[in-house]
């Protein structure tokens, strides 16, 4: 396998995902394999440099498109069926169970942006989990959005967004040049949102493309015991504290630290919820993630801390 190979991993129902493996070779040895969690509407090339930089430090790294996105959309959005919950309990759960197979020595590592700091929730696999790291991860609730722009916001995803869907049987992200095109059920989904999981299971939403047969979202939660590391940007709009504390409830099975990033210390006015991921933070905030991702160091003091139930 060469050092960066472009492969098809099943989903657990079989559905086929456009994946990409850095820095594996034939004989499939590492002392730690990283799943790269993709951000709601973002492909998963946007993360190959970061995913370039884990393996040159002798991680295998694997970032994959959930299903209706990039190289795993296969067709037609305006009849397809998914939603957060899928690509948790289908495609993120499929992705773990190859990696365990494919590298039955190695730990397992899942760095996750955004909702690819929840999908691991929705997976009954996720018990093979060893580390966790997650960079503004939470749900989408719109009373955590930053108050700056909470308004503005609610409007663009929680009116716009499900109202062009349900119009056109998807969301056209890509035409507006917002973010990737999403399926009427992830779309609803973000839109409808609750102030906890368990309210409106994902998928669930009596909207027409919203898919069917959720059950429980929360249940796997639980099963997760691993450290977690949950970053938040001070000007994330998205990530603020009280949406990642939000998330990390959940976790009850982690111990689990929250740490933040000020702009400020690193000569920067802005970050927000997507730079993290840019090369320009190679040496310092990468390298963090790395410290973490390596032996479990945090170079930053805990905001909060919260101790696994027991």
């Amino acid at each position: 396998m060469s050092l960066d190979a472009n492969i098809l991993i099943p989903a657990a129902d079989g559905y086929l995902l456009g994946a990409t493996i850095y820095g594996a070779h034939e004989n499939g040895r590492s002392a730690s394999v990283v799943i790269v969690n993709c951000a709601t509407g973002v492909k998963a090339s946007y993360y190959s440099r970061y995913a370039r930089f884990l393996a040159s430090h002798g991680h295998i790294a694997i970032t994959y498109d959930y299903r209706g996105i990039g190289a795993s959309r296969h067709a037609s959005l305006r009849k397809f069926k998914a939603s957060k919950f899928d690509w948790g309990s289908k495609d993120f759960d499929g992705v773990l169970q190859w990696a365990v197979r494919k590298f039955p020595s190695a730990k397992i590592a899942v760095v996750g942006h955004s909702i690819g700091g929840a999908v691991p929730g929705f997976s009954a696999s996720n018990s093979r989990i060893d580390r966790m790291l997650t960079v503004g991860a939470q749900f989408a609730y719109w009373k955590d959005y930053a108050l700056r722009a909470r308004y503005s916001m609610f409007f663009k995803w929680h009116v716009f967004m499900p109202l062009v869907t349900l119009l056109l049987g998807y969301f056209p992200g890509r035409r507006l040049g917002w973010l990737e095109d999403l399926p009427a059920g992830v779309a609803y989904e973000w839109a409808f949102r609750k102030a906890t999981l368990g309210e409106t299971p994902p998928g669930q939403v009596d909207l027409p493309g919203a898919g069917r047969g959720a059950t429980e979202p929360t249940r796997y939660f639980p099963a997760l015991r691993c450290p977690m590391l949950a970053y938040s940007i001070t000007d994330d709009p998205y990530g603020t504290p009280a949406a990642v504390l939000r998330l990390l409830a959940y976790y009850t099975g982690c111990d689990r630290s929250h740490v933040v990033v000020r702009p400020a210390e690193l000569h920067l006015s802005e970050i927000g919820h997507f730079a993290f991921f840019h090369e320009r933070f190679r040496d310092t905030l990468w390298r963090e993630t790395l410290a973490w991702l390596d032996d479990g160091r945090s170079p930053r003091a805990a905001t909060h801390h919260f101790a696994a139930a027991r």
